[in-house]
């Protein structure tokens, strides 16, 4: 059974954001609770991003029966501890920290050059015994899914790429620092899509090592365009605005190393996300300045994308400051290492913080947001008329939507 309409393709497009990841199950339970039970999945495109990827690859492999594939991830993100991810034992711990402190004290000669500070084989091992790969192409050919992407960043190359599959007629594309191409999603593939750098270790795949691939994603809504999509339901992970600047009466603390990595993270995430939505909106309001009949040349030939947004109502940050205890005592030393004397870097924390009582709570704000505009979600998940751009008012205000300059 299908709740979408056959002419209008939507795409879902699932950001990374690490632990944080959990937020976007919240949404998709929601969804499916609002569909029909045992429908197929209703989002004929998928593209996704680091923790996205994943998601967005278990959904693809259960296309056939949405509900079940939601469950699936609820199962998994609803019971995972870090151990789960990473290697957080304290032998594992006190070896990496001794590795990387030989390393440049003695510039990498006898220890040679760490690969990550953070070994995520435990998550390999996860994502191989429970992720059916073939069954995509499966939903592909039965018409359950028509396309779905997961983006890496080449070191070597120094460009985006978006391994995707796709029914017959999608082609490759290329453009300036990013591509997409076709091959038969994989592990190595999710496990270079979610290679935060520094923190995992970079996958290889055909010869040249990837990382996560929110490092080079300009344009994270590009893939699932070139994919065929007519709209696109975008599952955030950052709920916060732009925060006012700090008092120049109240001196500052140097920033430790934890906020700074934390940062690092949140520009990688989500900067290019709000950029990208920003050109949309643009693209979109020049589309409809000319009317249909008057459009020509390369005009012609565009079509305006509406687009639907739905982030988190609270602070991450301070769910998973509520959580902080949750974290192995191992990694929770290591980064107080990091902090030095200065508290807690919740932005790091957040997206770091794999334990079930953190990513439960994300699950449920994600489905009390979703549910909080369900009439609306409904309708642009089912293909009918909806506004070009429907996102949180901070958001539309950031992106001047109202504004009728171009």
């Amino acid at each position: 059974m299908k709740i979408h309409a056959d002419n209008v393709k939507t795409a879902l497009v699932l950001p990374g954001g690490g632990a944080r990841g959990a937020f976007q199950v919240g949404v998709l339970k929601a969804i499916a609770e609002m569909s029909p039970r045992g429908c197929v999945n209703p989002f004929p495109v998928i593209s996704g991003t680091s923790a996205g990827a994943i998601n967005s690859v278990v959904l693809a492999s259960k296309a056939r029966r949405f509900d079940v594939a939601v469950a699936e991830l609820e199962k998994v993100w609803g019971g995972f501890h870090c151990e789960h991810v990473y290697r957080s034992d304290p032998q594992k711990m006190l070896k990496s920290s001794l590795h990387w402190f030989a390393a440049i004290v003695l510039g990498g000669m006898f220890v040679g050059t760490p690969k990550s500070l953070l070994d995520n084989s435990p998550l390999c091992s996860l994502l191989s015994r429970n992720i059916r790969f073939p069954r995509i192409q499966t939903a592909i050919d039965k018409g359950y899914l028509h396309a779905v992407a997961v983006t890496a960043a080449g070191y070597a190359s120094a460009r985006s790429t978006s391994f995707f599959q796709a029914a017959d007629g999608v082609l490759p594309w290329s453009r300036t620092r990013r591509i997409g191409t076709r091959q038969t999603l994989n592990t190595d593939h999710l496990m270079a899509s979610i290679a935060v750098p520094i923190i995992f270790p970079p996958v290889q795949i055909n010869g040249e090592y990837f990382g996560d691939g929110a490092m080079r994603q300009a344009t994270p809504l590009s893939p699932a365009i070139h994919l065929g999509a007519d709209r696109i339901l975008v599952i955030g992970v950052r709920d916060e605005a732009a925060l006012p600047s700090p008092s120049t009466e109240k001196p500052q603390i140097v920033p430790s190393f934890a906020q700074i990595a934390g940062y690092i993270l949140d520009t990688l995430f989500m900067d290019g996300l709000y950029s990208d939505l920003e050109r949309m909106t643009r693209i979109n309001q020049l589309i409809d300045s000319i009317p249909e009949s008057h459009r020509s040349g390369s005009a012609a030939s565009m079509r305006p994308i509406d687009t639907m947004v739905v982030l988190p109502s609270q602070d991450l940050r301070q769910i998973a400051h509520k959580h902080l205890q949750q974290m192995p005592k191992p990694v929770r030393l290591l980064l107080r290492g990091f902090r030095g004397k200065a508290k807690s870097e919740d932005r790091l924390l957040s997206f770091l913080l794999f334990e079930r009582a953190y990513t439960r709570d994300l699950i449920k704000l994600g489905y009390q947001d979703a549910m909080a505009v369900k009439d609306q979600l409904m309708d642009f998940v089912c293909g009918r008329k909806v506004p070009r751009l429907f996102a949180p008012s901070w958001v539309k205000k950031d992106l001047r939507c109202d504004e009728k300059e171009v």
